[in-house]
């Protein structure tokens, strides 16, 4: 990263330090210069070409579901767990904000240049991750088309988002409890799937978790989403033995972290261990 960013000529400490200062902002404004957000760009780019399609992580690691945007709260949740690098995080998707529309805000403040610039970015991102070889992570959920990892390995990016297929259900299909295999989505995009397909994937690729409900775990980091939705935000915390917790960040001004359990209606994959759950 260090190298990359001298490649480019990017002083990513400056830019840190100006996003930090957000908090000290009479405004609660931080316009970086176009010029340094094309770097961060391209720097980041790099990055995920380097990465795989598919990462295979280790713990530690903290899993951050929807962001959507919401700038301070991802500084509160930062507060609660540490700040990287101290920190290993994992974020799923749902980055940008949906208020005004990300297309919207770039033309607002900048030009359509850059958002293509960003576009060019998030095609390039990893589409799924699998931590200690135990936890599976997408955006969406779960597809039809996924037989063996290696079919994530194998693909090429920069790829845009296809309207139906592998890539396309693991950013949108969704988890429901009511139907049992694949079903319609109301979305009117990819599919729903039921908790016997959790089950045999799980069982398949010798996985205990899919992080995304039975052996299931959803995970929305937005608190107060929209400033119309009284809901609080989770990271889901992996700890370096596997245990995991939930961090849940309250939309008031008071950040208050909670330890809850993840219930199972079955047993056996995962263990309850006071407030905590033992993946094996």
């Amino acid at each position: 990263m260090t190298d990359l960013c001298k490649k480019f000529g990017l002083d990513v400490d400056t830019a840190i330090n100006q996003l930090l200062d957000y908090r000290n902002s009479s405004t609660k404004l931080v316009q970086l210069p176009e010029g340094t957000i094309r770097l961060i760009c391209q720097v980041s780019r790099e990055v995920f070409m380097q990465e795989g399609v598919l990462l295979e992580l280790g713990a530690p690691m903290n899993i951050f579901g929807d962001i959507h945007g919401q700038y301070e709260d991802l500084l509160r949740h930062f507060d609660n767990l540490g700040y990287p690098p101290d920190i290993a995080c994992l974020f799923m998707g749902d980055y940008v904000d949906r208020i005004y529309g990300f297309y919207d805000e770039c033309k607002r403040r900048y030009n359509i240049k850059l958002w293509k610039t960003f576009t060019d970015c998030f095609n390039c991102l990893p589409i799924a991750a699998v931590v200690e070889s135990t936890i599976f992570c997408s955006h969406g959920g779960l597809s039809p088309d996924l037989h063996d990892f290696d079919q994530l390995r194998s693909l090429e990016r920069p790829m845009d988002v296809p309207d139906d297929g592998l890539v396309c259900d693991l950013l949108w299909s969704d988890p429901d409890e009511d139907i049992t295999g694949w079903g319609d989505n109301d979305r009117g995009v990819s599919w729903t799937f039921g908790g016997d397909v959790v089950r045999s994937f799980l069982e398949k690729h010798d996985l205990s978790l899919v992080a995304r409900a039975h052996q299931l775990v959803t995970l929305f980091s937005a608190p107060n989403y929209c400033g119309e939705f009284d809901n609080a935000g989770g990271v889901l915390v992996v700890h370096k033995n596997l245990m995991c917790s939930l961090s849940i960040l309250k939309p008031n001004s008071v950040t208050n972290k909670i330890k809850d359990t993840l219930s199972q209606k079955k047993s056996g994959r995962l263990n309850r261990s006071s407030n905590r759950i033992q993946v094996q």
